[in-house]
């Protein structure tokens, strides 16, 4: 039979063969299903998933009625479901990759063949099984036999580029969790000191949470809750979230964020906060039915120091999903091709973990030399990360909202800045009169310091020019000052460091007068017009 050419059938449901074109599609089938019916010989399925990928194995093959056979450097090649007392007493000369290999060509009936953690053995110097699965290949094309390599990480030398077929086994999607929730449900409901009554709108907040998880990820995750606090709920969301973050810790590219700064933390760019806020309801499932598309990031610009940074932050609160920074200078590795691979694992590690809200913090810094120059400075590599990156955040299809903040426009590429990277682009200009005020205000009540509204008014009237975070420091200067002497904060005191202070808006004033010139009609501003203008004091009061 492996010698013996047959004719292009694909293997129905009922274990008839028919012609190609009479297959009806009753079901939907995996991406894997059809690539083992249209007999590809070598299949390699990239997961840390073995129980889940095995399980589908074992559907497909019960389907097209084969048999399924394990392989794995400890137990050689074995049938499926073998017992591990059982495999003690399997061929152990089948451990040697080679022998396995030569043991599916002397099978003659229809199986597939899982090879687990096989990797290793397609680097280096391994030749002869590269050659080895080079022939196979060829052999198995006129067989029912498939070999599936299932691995966590990829790994294929040039020489079976077009033998090998890759093969994305992606995380579980909401229906699977939805079935494994259930199932742990039903198992531990009768048990009277645990609380696993849900209503809808919790039931879907833990799912999403779940998402980027394993299915084994998962049941863990979900039964240290049950332990800890003996019920499903909101102590569920917060014991997810830290299994995230060792998930992102182990990537190492990412960095999870936590952050306390909520919309309350942010003083002015009320513009900004109302167009974050209208988008925070775009992530549920009420507005995936209503056909709302996920947001896809903002771009913020400004001045240094104006809140730029602080509004990232608070993001996460306001949009209600994690936070991730991305580091772009830990990208750039030494090794020629490995800032490509790495920029590629970071973004499948924020997909993986989705919906989330990554924030790229300088990004004109970052992809500086991705404009012109990086053929001569970096043999191209700041140019070749920049386009992954680009092309990732124009065409990615999970929710993953990008927060990208610029202080130098001159530096961005204009490739960045056309619609379709980000929703919108605001301008983050040196907070107004108004906006002065909220900002003391909130730095103030930060430190248990209340003055009064006349005191307020001349805080911001004398901080004319200055930053955000230039008035925090000026907070904390006054605060160094009163603690050293042992006196009482007082809005004079506060008042003489501000005079003495220099802003930034005096030292760099050309560079923000372009910076604004720049952003009319360019991006969007942050503050509305109405609270720009400062209020009018002189004008009558009356009283009706």
């Amino acid at each position: 039979m492996d010698n013996e050419k047959i004719p292009l059938k694909i293997k129905t449901e009922n274990n008839a063969n028919q012609p190609a074109g009479h297959l009806k599609p009753e079901r939907q089938m995996t991406e894997l299903e059809v690539l083992v019916r249209a007999r590809y010989p070598l299949i390699y399925v990239v997961s840390w998933e073995e129980q889940r990928l095995s399980a589908l194995v074992a559907r497909i093959a019960q389907r097209l009625d084969k048999r399924v056979f394990e392989w794995s450097i400890t137990t050689g090649l074995v049938p499926m479901g073998t017992s591990i007392q059982s495999q003690k007493h399997c061929d152990s000369a089948s451990k040697d990759p080679l022998v396995a290999l030569d043991t599916v060509v002397e099978h003659a009936e229809s199986a597939l063949y899982l090879f687990k953690d096989f990797h290793p053995f397609l680097k280096g110097q391994n030749m002869a099984i590269v050659r080895r699965l080079r022939e196979i290949a060829a052999s198995l094309k006129h067989t029912y036999k498939t070999i599936v390599i299932i691995s966590p990480m990829f790994q294929m030398p040039a020489e079976l580029e077009k033998d090998l077929t890759i093969v994305d086994f992606d995380l579980p999607s909401e229906k699977e969790f939805n079935v494994l929730l259930d199932r742990i449900i039903e198992e531990v409901k009768d048990n009277p000191r645990l609380n696993v009554t849900l209503n809808q709108v919790r039931r879907e907040q833990i799912v999403h949470a779940l998402l980027g998880l394993t299915l084994a990820e998962a049941e863990n995750v979900l039964a240290k809750t049950l332990v800890q606090y003996r019920s499903l709920g909101d102590t569920s969301l917060p014991v997810i979230h830290n299994e995230k973050k060792q998930i992102i810790r182990k990537n190492g590219l990412l960095e999870y964020f936590d952050s306390n700064e909520s919309i309350d933390s942010i003083g002015g760019l009320d513009e900004l906060k109302m167009w974050l806020t209208k988008r925070a309801v775009a992530f549920s499932d009420q507005a995936r039915e209503y056909g709302l598309p996920a947001p896809k990031g903002v771009l913020l610009l400004g001045v240094q120091g104006c809140g730029k940074s602080l509004s990232a932050k608070a993001m996460s609160n306001i949009l209600q999903l994690p936070l991730l920074r991305f580091d772009v200078g830990r990208l750039f590795g030494s090794l020629v091709g490995s800032s490509e691979e790495n920029v590629r694992r970071a973004i499948k590690v924020a997909e993986s973990v989705a919906p989330v809200v990554i924030w790229v913090d300088e990004i004109d810094k970052a992809f500086r030399g991705s404009r012109g120059s990086s053929a001569s400075t970096d043999g191209g590599t700041s140019a070749r990360v920049f386009g992954t990156f680009l092309t990732w955040m124009s065409e990615k299809t999970k929710p993953v909202f990008v927060v990208a903040t610029a202080n130098d426009v001159t530096q961005l590429p204009p490739e960045l800045l056309r619609k379709g990277r980000f929703d919108e682009t605001f301008f983050i200009d040196l907070p107004s009169w108004l906006e002065r005020k909220e900002i003391f205000q909130v730095h103030l009540a930060r430190r248990g310091i209340k003055f009064s509204d006349t005191e307020l008014d001349r805080l911001a009237e004398s901080s004319n020019g200055f930053s955000g975070a230039e008035i925090e420091e000026a907070i904390i200067s006054t605060l160094f000052d009163i603690f050293y002497d042992k006196q009482e904060m007082s809005a004079q005191k506060l008042l003489q460091n501000i005079q003495k202070a220099v802003p930034l808006s005096k030292m760099m004033s050309e560079d923000i007068d372009r910076l604004r010139k720049w952003a009319e009609g360019r991006a969007r501003f942050a503050t509305s017009e109405k609270y720009s203008v400062k209020p009018d004091a002189d004008k009558r009061k009356i009283e009706i």
